[in-house]
């Protein structure tokens, strides 16, 4: 663990200010460079308290999180059972197949977000789309600590705005870091020291998510979103690479 620990600032600097900037992109960052020098669970268990308090930050900051809630509760309950269930799971898998998983969900992350657009969803299947996207969800974030790439794709289909996409975005995944959270403590994969290191890092998280917000007013977003998710890309593809040859 010592060996990535002068690293880890830098990394949670970049992903605060990746996740300022386009709203998502936190436990992606982290655990697609950390993963790179570490265990995969490390780096997700060094990730949970900055995912947690930054997606509380950018919930209280976006308002309106109980017609948020009202609309997504479907998905809400299923990941939160499935993600608690498989992130007890996830201390009995080998390294090589969580580095596999966690690239194929930072592959899928940015396709889809370089796709932009998936097939609109009809409103008769809303709600038991939320439900097996959220059990969906729920299995790749207990494997792999990423449930973003289900989510991104469900709230594209659903057409939202951009302020509500990023209100939901940081709703739920505050909904997903809390179980999360309890299964690698429940587990024994978040250790105290590992903890007292994650909190740590919500300092380096917050000024970079500072640093992203004015990104994301100075810049193109189009432009900037490109970048980081062909970085993503990149990363996921080197992943399952890594998955294979283990």
């Amino acid at each position: 663990m010592d060996a990535i620990l002068w690293l880890a600032p830098f990394v949670f600097l970049l992903a605060g200010t990746v996740k300022g900037a386009i709203g998502i992109g936190l436990p992606t960052t982290v655990i697609a460079i950390l993963s790179q020098f570490a265990d995969p669970r490390l780096a997700v268990a060094l990730g949970l308290m900055p995912i947690v308090f930054s997606n509380f930050w950018q919930t209280y900051r976006e308002g309106e999180w109980r017609k948020t809630l009202a609309r997504f509760w479907p998905f809400s309950v299923a990941l939160g059972v499935t993600i608690f269930i498989f992130a007890d799971i996830a201390a009995d898998v080998s390294a090589a197949t969580i580095i596999m998983a966690t690239g194929v969900g930072v592959v899928i992350f940015a396709a889809a977000n370089l796709i932009r657009r998936p097939p609109p969803l009809p409103a008769r299947w809303e709600w038991p789309t939320q439900v097996a996207v959220g059990v969906a969800a729920g299995v790749m974030g207990g494997f792999t600590g990423l449930w973003a790439p289900p989510l991104v794709i469900l709230l594209l289909s659903l057409r939202l705005d951009k302020t509500d996409f990023v209100r939901a975005t940081g709703l739920l995944l505050l909904l997903g870091a809390l179980p999360m959270l309890a299964g690698y403590a429940q587990s024994g994969l978040i250790t105290a020291e590992v903890f007292l290191w994650s909190v740590a890092m919500i300092l380096p998280t917050f000024l970079g998510f500072s640093v992203g917000e004015r990104v994301r007013r100075r810049m193109a977003d189009a432009r900037f979103q490109k970048a980081v998710l062909l970085f993503f890309l990149l990363m996921g593809l080197n992943m399952i690479r890594r998955g294979l040859e283990g």
